[in-house]
C-alpha cells in the first residue's frame, strides 16, 4: 500500500511494539520494514539518514519522519486520534506524560535492559535491574489497586507506552505473580479493540 504509514522496526523491541499497537488501536495501515540490528544496519546509511540516534523505531508518514517511540505516539494521537488517547484537559495531559516519563526512565532502565540480557545478549549485571523493576512494579501495582488504567478510568497512550515491557518482563526474569492489580491491568489493555500482541521469546521465566 503505497500511501500506507511505514515503520523501520526490529519485532522484539518493545519500543516499536508500542507503535505497532498504537496503530492497530487507531486502525491504521501500515508497512512494517524490519532492521537487522545484528548485522549494524541501524549504524549505518540509508537508516542513519532517518535517526541519526541509530534507533529503531523511525515512522514515515509520507515524508514525515519521526523518531522516539513515545513521541511517535503523541504524533499518531494527535494527528490521527480523537483526543481519547492524550486528552486535552491539563491535568489529564500531565498525568498521561507523567506515565510516559517512567517509561523512558525506570521502566526502560529495569525490567527492560533486565530484558535486554536474556533476549540480546546485553551486558549488564541482571541482579539490580530485576530489583529495580520489583520496586517499581510495587509502585504501580499500588497505584493500579484504586483505579483501572494509570491515568484514570480509560486507557491512554500511558498504556501504549508501559504495556510491552512489563508484559514482557518475566523474560528478562522479573515475575508479575506478586502483581495482581498489574496482571489485571495488563488482561484490561489485551480486550481493548485492535490490540496485537508482541511475540514472545521462550527465555527467562517464560522458558
Amino acid at each position: 500500500m503505497s500511501n500506507a504509514i511505514k515503520v523501520y522496526r526490529h519485532a522484539l523491541s518493545g519500543h516499536c511494539h508500542r507503535i505497532e499497537l498504537m496503530l492497530s488501536l487507531l486502525g491504521l495501515p501500515a508497512t512494517f520494514i524490519d532492521v537487522d540490528l545484528a548485522a549494524g544496519e541501524h549504524k549505518a546509511p540509508p537508516f542513519l539518514n532517518l535517526n541519526a540516534f541509530a534507533q529503531v523505531p523511525v515512522l514515515d508518514d509520507q515524508g514525515v519522519i519521526l523518531s522516539d517511540s513515545n513521541a511517535i505516539l503523541v504524533y499518531l494521537e494527535r494527528r490521527y486520534g480523537s483526543g481519547h488517547w492524550l486528552p486535552n484537559d491539563p491535568l489529564k495531559q500531565a498525568q498521561v506524560q507523567r506515565w510516559l516519563s517512567v517509561a523512558a526512565g525506570p521502566l526502560a532502565n529495569s525490567a527492560m535492559k533486565a530484558r535486554l540480557v536474556t533476549v540480546f545478549n546485553a551486558p549488564f549485571d541482571p541482579e539490580p535491574l530485576i530489583a529495580d523493576a520489583h520496586e517499581l512494579f510495587t509502585i504501580m501495582d499500588a497505584h493500579l489497586a484504586h483505579q483501572p488504567f494509570l491515568a484514570g478510568d480509560q486507557a491512554t497512550l500511558a498504556e501504549v507506552s508501559l504495556y510491552s515491557y512489563i508484559a514482557h518482563a518475566p523474560e528478562g526474569n522479573v515475575s508479575l505473580e506478586p502483581y495482581p492489580h498489574i496482571r489485571d491491568w495488563l488482561q484490561r489493555i489485551e480486550a481493548l479493540e485492535g490490540f496485537v500482541p508482541m511475540g514472545v521469546t521462550k527465555v527467562g521465566l517464560v522458558s
